[in-house]
């Protein structure tokens, strides 16, 4: 494949994919409506390249190890893409979350990176479920905040305070945001 011409046509058929692929009635709310949920689609290899190096960059400050990292946003790319999120929110949720240290246990005893609680490995059926395995972790974490987000419908900022536990208060989501605009926005 060859990479677009123009960046102005990259960004037009960018939008277009993604704009098909946004689920109907999915739009966020309140401070996130700027935010669409939506499948982050690449016309190309080279956009997802691109992502990747783009990305990979931004955590290095947070996940020295190269490899590590590059087959941590691979992960996170295709759990968030498995799910309908996108992959700069997924990535916003494990910062704050974890700080990306994939064997973090919270002191109410929430695991991995997405600090899944141990109960929802029995609601998801896998009681047996590592969930300091980050393809696993990432997997539920990224059903988790489907889930939410569906049950709000598509209101993330509501979908986030309910993925905490901190339902309706807004510590939690904004502090999301704030990483999400710090670190992963588009610049």
């Amino acid at each position: 494949m060859r990479a677009p011409s123009s960046p102005k046509g990259w960004r037009a058929r960018t939008l277009a994919v993604a704009l098909l692929a946004a689920p109907v009635g999915m739009a966020a709310r309140g401070p996130w409506g700027h935010i669409p949920i939506h499948r982050d689609a690449f016309p190309d290899r080279f956009a997802a390249e691109v992502w990747l190096a783009d990305m990979s960059q931004r955590l290095s400050a947070l996940v020295p190890a190269r490899r590590f990292r590059l087959q941590l946003l691979e992960d996170v790319r295709y759990a968030a893409l498995r799910e309908g999120l996108r992959p700069r929110i997924v990535l916003a949720v494990i910062e704050v979350e974890s700080s990306f240290n994939p064997y973090a246990v919270s002191p109410q005893g929430a695991l991995g990176l997405m600090q899944v609680m141990p109960f929802w490995t029995k609601r998801l059926g896998e009681p047996a479920a590592n969930l300091f395995r980050v393809r696993t972790n990432l997997r539920m974490g990224c059903h988790i905040l489907r889930h939410y987000l569906n049950r709000h419908q598509g209101d993330l900022f509501a979908a986030l305070a309910a993925y905490n536990g901190s339902n309706g208060l807004p510590y939690y989501p904004d502090r999301v945001y704030r990483v999400f605009h710090a670190r992963w926005f588009r610049q």
